[in-house]
C-alpha cells in the first residue's frame, strides 16, 4: 500500500485526490495548513468521492482516506509527498512537515517553480534529501478547473510531455522508479521526460519569463489606475514588443547556461532551450503562426480567450477592472521565478538588463525591493528563492553545495560556506 500525502485544496489537488484515490493500492492523505481549507473540503467530498471529468476517457471517481489541517496527524512512514500549491507556502509545507518526515521519502513540487530544491535543502538539510528522493515537474501535467469544490473537477486539456527531474536518494543512480510512481499519480499522459538537473529546471521555468514579461510589455505604458472595462487578452494582447522581450530574456538565460557549460564542462543543461523552441515543442500545429513569439502568442489555440489576472471595482454603477497585481503571475514568477533566474545570473558574472527592466517594473508594481542597484540585495529578499537569499555569493559554492556538479566528496568551498552560515546563527544551505 503506497502511502500518499497530497499538500494543497486547489484545482490540481482535486484532480490528484480523484486520481489517487481511485487507486487500490494508495492511501491518500489531503493536508491543507490554510485556516478552514480542510474542514471545507472534507464537508464536501460526497461518499462516492470528487468526480474527475477526464479529457482522455472516463470519469474518475476518489475519495482520499483523510483530511487533515496539522502536519502532526500526517500517517507514519510516508511513501511520496506532492505539494501542488502556490510556490510561495513551500517552505511553511516544508518546516511544518520536517518532525514527521523520515529519510527515504520521495517529496517534490507540481510544478517546482525555481529553486525548489535550494529550499527544500535549506529546510529539510542536505543529510536528509540526500537520503531521499526529490522531484519537480516543470509545470502541472493537465489544465484543470474546479467545477464544483470537493465534488467536481475537470481536465480540460492533458499535456502532451512534460519535463520531471528527480534527484534521487545518495547511493542510487537514476531512480526511475519514481518516474513510475508519479506516473500512477498523474496518468498515462502526459509522457515525464527527465530534465537534465535541478539546474536546468530552475533555468528553464517558463512561466518566470511568461507571466511577468507579458505583463510589463501591455502594462508599460498604461496608467494602472484607469480601469477597464472588461479583462484584456494575455497572451492575445501582446505586442511585438514584448515578444522581442520575451526573446532576448530567454538570450540572457541561454547566455547564462554558455557561461556555465564553460566553466563547468561536464554539466548536463541539454534540456535548457530558448522560449521560441519551447512554444514550438509545446504547442506545434496549434500554434497558426510561427514567424516568431509574438505571432505565436496570438494564435495559439491553447492561449485563446485567456485575459489578464483582474479585480473588479465599482466605478459609477457599473463594474470595472483594474489589475490584480497579487496573483500568482507576481507573487509566485517573480520571486520563486525571473528573481531566482537573476541570482544565478549574477553569480555567474552575466548582465541582463532585459530581465532587470522587468524584475523592477513588477518589484513596484508588487510593492517589493529584491533589485537594488544592479544587485539582488533588497530587502524583500528573503521571502525569494534566489541564491543569494540562501547566503549564496560565488558560483564554485553555489554549484557544489548544491550537487549540481555530481561531486560528492566534501570541498573546502562546502565546508566554508557551512561555517560562514554557522556564524551568522542561520541555517547552512548545505
Amino acid at each position: 500500500m503506497m502511502k500518499i500525502l497530497l499538500c494543497g485544496g486547489g484545482n490540481a489537488i482535486h484532480v490528484l485526490s480523484s486520481y489517487c484515490s481511485s487507486r487500490d493500492d494508495t492511501h491518500v492523505t489531503v493536508l491543507s495548513l490554510f485556516p478552514g481549507e480542510a474542514d471545507k473540503l472534507r464537508d464536501a467530498i460526497p461518499d462516492e468521492g470528487i468526480r474527475c471529468i477526464n479529457d482522455l476517457g472516463d470519469d474518475v471517481y476518489g475519495k482520499p482516506n483523510a483530511i487533515i489541517s496539522k502536519a502532526e496527524d500526517v500517517p507514519k512512514d510516508l511513501d511520496i509527498v506532492v505539494f501542488a500549491l502556490p510556490s510561495f507556502t513551500h517552505e511553511m509545507y516544508l518546516k511544518a512537515l520536517k518532525p514527521y518526515l523520515k529519510p527515504g521519502v520521495t517529496i517534490g513540487a507540481m510544478p517546482g517553480e525555481g529553486g525548489f530544491d535550494l529550499c527544500a535543502i535549506h529546510n529539510l538539510g542536505s543529510e536528509f534529501c540526500r537520503h531521499s528522493n526529490l522531484f519537480a515537474l516543470e509545470t502541472l501535467p493537465w489544465a484543470c478547473r474546479i467545477e464544483e469544490y470537493g465534488k467536481k473537477v475537470e481536465v480540460l486539456g492533458t499535456k502532451k510531455e512534460v519535463e520531471v527531474i528527480v534527484s534521487p536518494k545518495h547511493g542510487t543512480t537514476k531512480n526511475e522508479v519514481v518516474t513510475e510512481v508519479l506516473h500512477k499519480l498523474v496518468g498515462r499522459l502526459p509522457e515525464l521526460d527527465p530534465a537534465d538537473n535541478f539546474l536546468a529546471v530552475t533555468l528553464m521555468n517558463i512561466n518566470s519569463v511568461w507571466h511577468p514579461t507579458i505583463s510589463y510589455g501591455f502594462y508599460r505604458k498604461r496608467d494602472v489606475t484607469v480601469p477597464f472595462d472588461e479583462p484584456p487578452l494575455f497572451y492575445y494582447g501582446a505586442d511585438e514588443y514584448t515578444g522581442e522581450k520575451l526573446s532576448l530574456i530567454s538570450d540572457e538565460v541561454l547566455e547564462v547556461k554558455r557561461v556555465l557549460l564553460g566553466k563547468y564542462p561536464s554539466l548536463h543543461l541539454d534540456s535548457l532551450h530558448h522560449v521560441s523552441e519551447w512554444m514550438l515543442r509545446s504547442y506545434g500545429d496549434d500554434i497558426g503562426d510561427k514567424t516568431s513569439i509574438y505571432t505565436m502568442l496570438r494564435t495559439n489555440k491553447g492561449y485563446r480567450g485567456l485575459t489578464h489576472p483582474m479585480r473588479e471595482v465599482p466605478v459609477d454603477g457599473q463594474t470595472k477592472y483594474l489589475p490584480n497585481f497579487r496573483y500568482r503571475y507576481f507573487t509566485e514568477d517573480l520571486p520563486m521565478g525571473l528573481v531566482v533566474t537573476r541570482g544565478i545570473a549574477e553569480l555567474a558574472g552575466v548582465k541582463t538588463p532585459h530581465m532587470d527592466d522587468v524584475i523592477l517594473w513588477c518589484q513596484e508594481m508588487l510593492d517589493k525591493e529584491y533589485l537594488v542597484d544592479g544587485e539582488l540585495k533588497g530587502k524583500d529578499l528573503e521571502s525569494t528563492r534566489a541564491p543569494q537569499r540562501y547566503g549564496f555569493k560565488d558560483l564554485d559554492t553555489f554549484m557544489k553545495v548544491n550537487h549540481y556538479l555530481d561531486d560528492d566528496a566534501p570541498t573546502k568551498a562546502v565546508e566554508n560556506h557551512v561555517s560562514s552560515f554557522a556564524t551568522k546563527g542561520e541555517t547552512p544551505a548545505q
